[in-house]
């Protein structure tokens, strides 16, 4: 069996496409956006911890967002230039998870917006 055949036996068909391949949900849907609890939001696929809940804000994209990565440092950036457009992917470090892209426009300290897929996600409250 490849491991593309395990991840599709152990993802829902939604989280499959987007972790593995390279989906998006559609805005405003997400399990995660209007979470407001204090824990961590870790990999759906690998456990990794990839983002704190101290660092998530309200950007109105309709994505779940951060303006940092945890202290772990497990998201990993790519170039992303497909739909025409020059962004950056980000991905779990551990297991190359697509989680979502990265952009320059989000709060201090950081002024950055991390815009994640909340199928890609899991929560670990405190």
């Amino acid at each position: 069996m490849s491991n593309d055949d395990k991840w599709k036996d152990s993802l829902d068909a939604q989280t499959y496409s987007v972790t593995r391949q390279k989906g998006t949900e559609r805005p405003f849907t997400g399990k995660w956006l209007n979470e407001t609890r204090d824990g961590q939001y870790v990999c759906i696929c690998c456990g990794a911890n990839l983002f704190e809940s101290s660092t998530k804000f309200d950007a109105g994209c309709g994505w779940p967002s951060f303006f940092a990565q945890s202290d772990n440092n497990n998201v990993e950036y790519r170039e992303d230039v497909s739909h025409g457009m020059k962004r950056v992917e980000i991905v779990c470090k551990h297991c190359d998870a697509h989680l979502g892209h990265v952009f320059p426009d989000g709060p201090a300290p950081t002024g950055q917006r991390y815009c994640v897929n909340s199928v890609s996600l899991d929560f670990q409250p405190d």
